[in-house]
């Protein structure tokens, strides 16, 4: 049987020094632990921070880069305790003798690592230093099937379908979405990097019909101003909760079973595909 499940996603901002952002990270866990959290969905660059300029970035430029079995990871899953936690980080893997870097998401709670992601889609600058995955895995959770994206991976439509057809009732969406580098506007909600970072959060939640949780950095880091706007979307599409530009954490209480059983009752939007006629 379901039950109401306490869901917070984080705007926050995370720099490069990778044990103030470690610390910053521990407080945010240990606070949620004590406040009932279930799910806490943290930023992309939560250990180490991302990148600061996204037209030519540096192969120099790198974040700190972490393994996959890191003590810093560790160290958050043995916070986490019953928590629900997904962050994300600059992952170093050698592949064919060189060293590959990755933006990476990994899910944990005080049980270990849950599942991970790396970033699929890469906006064109980003490409030049990082390497991309290859792929989209749904996996259980404390807190149901959950998948896991990382910033411009949602801007494909198909990216959140895979983790939807694969059961995720929950999809988190980990960012270091930055405004507008080439039109910048004078306030951040006017700016067309803020209204797509929106749109989208609440498209994908609407058209698979799930949980949407978008977390995202805040700031400055380099040339690149990070536009926080965490928040939780329902399966409708309807925004529950959500933060501004500035640290804070967007929280509801939600029978995330319940919220999407429900959405797809009358409408079913996976079960109604016609893939047959698609190209």
């Amino acid at each position: 049987m379901s039950r109401p499940l306490r869901i917070a996603a984080a705007a926050a901002h995370f720099g490069r020094d990778l044990d103030r952002g470690l610390e910053k990270a521990l407080g945010i866990v240990a606070a949620a632990r004590r406040g009932g959290i279930d799910l806490l969905v943290l930023p992309h660059g939560t250990l180490g921070g991302y990148l600061s300029d996204l037209e030519d970035p540096r192969s120099d430029e790198v974040p700190p880069a972490l393994s996959a079995d890191a003590p810093q990871i560790a160290a958050v899953a043995a916070a986490a305790g019953p928590v629900t936690v997904c962050l994300g980080y600059t992952e170093v893997d050698v592949l064919h003798g060189y060293p590959c870097y990755f933006s990476a998401a990994v899910c944990l709670t005080g049980d270990g690592v849950l599942g991970r992601h790396r970033k699929v889609h890469q906006p064109a600058g980003e490409a030049k230093v990082f390497s991309a995955g290859d792929g989209f895995t749904a996996f259980d959770t404390p807190v149901g099937r959950l998948g896991m994206l990382i910033d411009y991976d949602k801007t494909f439509p198909e990216a959140g379908r895979s983790l939807a057809l694969a059961g995720a009732r929950t999809i988190a969406c980990l960012s270091a979405w930055p405004a507008s580098v080439t039109d910048r506007a004078s306030r951040l909600l006017a700016d067309r990097q803020s209204r797509l970072f929106d749109l989208y959060d609440s498209a994908r939640a609407a058209e698979n019909q799930v949980v949407w949780v978008s977390s995202n950095q805040t700031g400055i880091q380099g040339n690149l101003r990070f536009l926080g706007q965490a928040k939780v979307v329902g399966p409708g599409g309807d925004v529950l909760a959500r933060t501004g530009s500035k640290g804070a954490l967007a929280e509801v209480r939600l029978d995330v079973e319940h919220e999407v059983t429900r959405a797809r009752r009358t409408l079913h939007h996976l079960a109604e595909r016609r893939s047959d006629t698609y190209r």
